[in-house]
């Protein structure tokens, strides 16, 4: 027996209409669920896990308009179709702006049911998966954050699992991009350290001797410019944990003072003689090889022992590409309502080139260009224009370099205004550098004030 294509209930008190369109959609491989008024349409859906609804406007007990808000708050995973009459288009956009899929009009839409569902039953099944997979990893530890079901991502959130609750240190090992402060994150929620401070240091942002008076703090007149006494992000992090990434751009005259602290949880302050005592939980991250750097003697092996006690390896996008709908969803849902568009989904050969493409900047590329497709698209579905060039070389028909500069500039225009004339995060969405941008708007002429 074929396995089902998803649950559908209509509600509509003709029951000819019902019978009819039930067939129909039975033929299509879905499993269907009949009610005649809202009361019996309430019932089936305490029962039954329903992914779509088609319901007709008038009901004898109800507004199929109304019902549409009042599902979207009880059931937000589930897309409601609303089936209007007379071709009553005032009803079908009230119902969108209450949180419908879309309407059809009886008779004079039978076309458009069968790709209109589909495209619904894609979309709900992939809230479902979502609701399902923050249900599964959010629980206890609060690893809601930590989006996948492929076996390498599950694998390192089982491990992040284990060790949460203790005060090991832990080093997080990884490409850029591939998730590793929402990890370190994640452990922190899950320790009894949650209710205190956690603090993220990004080691290669700063120079060796800022760098120590940033973790430990100095004392008035330590330096030139230290008029007075500054707290380090080992004092703000007290009680809690602190998280350091990056921390193989260290330079090795600051990792014997690092080793100091994993050792005796005191530090010295940038000009002081005393001692200060602390209480942190240490996670350290790294996207470097530290044997290789312990050979050429950029990193002590003491301190990468001591760091590595306890060691995750997160998998990057390119090892994980059985999630990149999922993510690529996620991101969606979260992207598309900031920027008052209804996108319901991605098309097939969308998807393709995700998942085909080399994601060199990992889940923070494919994040950037979800968010870039977004502001391009004029459609309720991401398709392969809205792609980068790169993503679409050699699937499509040749263009001249005429139009090619033409879609480009357009591009360009569209971004800058997205990112409000900031031209740091318009050069980062398009994944090109900030005199690239710079050198294109001159080429291209284009104002960017």
């Amino acid at each position: 027996m074929a396995m089902s294509k998803g649950h559908i209930l209509i509600i509509d008190d003709e029951d000819q209409l019902r019978k009819l369109l039930s067939r129909l959609l039975a033929l299509e491989g879905y499993t269907l669920h009949e009610a005649g008024n809202v009361r019996s349409a309430l019932k089936i859906l305490e029962k039954e896990e329903i992914q779509v609804i088609l319901s007709d406007v008038k009901l004898p007990d109800g507004n199929g308009v109304e019902l549409v808000h009042q599902l979207r708050i009880r059931y937000p995973e589930i897309e409601t179709i609303v089936l209007t009459a007379y071709g009553n288009i005032a009803d079908g956009v009230q119902a969108i702006k209450n949180g419908a899929f879309d309407y059809i009009t009886k008779g004079d839409d039978n076309n458009r049911i069968l790709p209109l569902v589909s495209k619904a039953m894609d979309k709900a099944h992939l809230q479902f998966r979502i609701r399902d997979l923050e249900k599964k990893i959010g629980g206890k530890y609060n690893f809601g954050s930590i989006l996948g079901e492929s076996p390498e991502i599950q694998a390192a959130i089982a491990l992040a699992e284990k060790v949460a609750p203790s005060d090991m240190t832990v080093l997080l090992l990884g490409e850029t991009g591939a998730g590793k402060e929402v990890f370190a994150q994640a452990i922190h929620q899950g320790s009894h350290r949650r209710q205190q401070p956690f603090v993220a240091v990004n080691c290669s942002a700063f120079g060796r001797e800022i760098l120590e008076s940033e973790l430990f703090g100095h004392v008035a007149g330590a330096f030139t410019g230290a008029v007075k006494d500054k707290k380090g992000f080992f004092e703000e992090a007290r009680g809690g944990t602190i998280f350091l990434d990056e921390i193989g751009e260290m330079a090795i005259e600051l990792q014997a003072k690092m080793l100091r602290v994993l050792e005796t949880q005191e530090f010295y302050k940038v000009g002081e003689t005393r001692p200060t005592k602390t209480d942190v939980r240490i996670i350290a991250a790294t996207n470097r090889q530290l044997e290789q750097e312990i050979a050429t003697g950029h990193f002590r092996s003491d301190l990468y022992y001591r760091l590595s006690a306890f060691q995750i390896s997160l998998p990057s996008l390119n090892e994980r590409r059985k999630d990149i709908p999922l993510l690529a969803g996620w991101f969606l849902q979260q992207i598309a309502p900031k920027m008052n568009k209804r996108i319901s989904g991605m098309t097939p050969a969308f998807l393709q080139a995700l998942q085909q493409h080399s994601w060199k900047g990992n889940i923070r590329e494919l994040r950037n260009v979800i968010e870039r497709a977004a502001i391009l698209t004029d459609t309720d579905i991401l398709d392969t224009p809205v792609l980068p060039f790169d993503f679409q070389q050699g699937t499509g028909e040749e263009a001249s370099s005429l139009k090619l500069a033409d879609m480009e500039k357009v591009h360009i225009i569209r971004v800058l205004a997205h990112a409000k004339g900031n031209k740091t995060r318009a050069a980062e969405l398009m994944g090109i550098g900030l005199t690239t941008l710079y050198n294109k708007i001159k080429e291209y002429n284009i104002s960017a004030s």
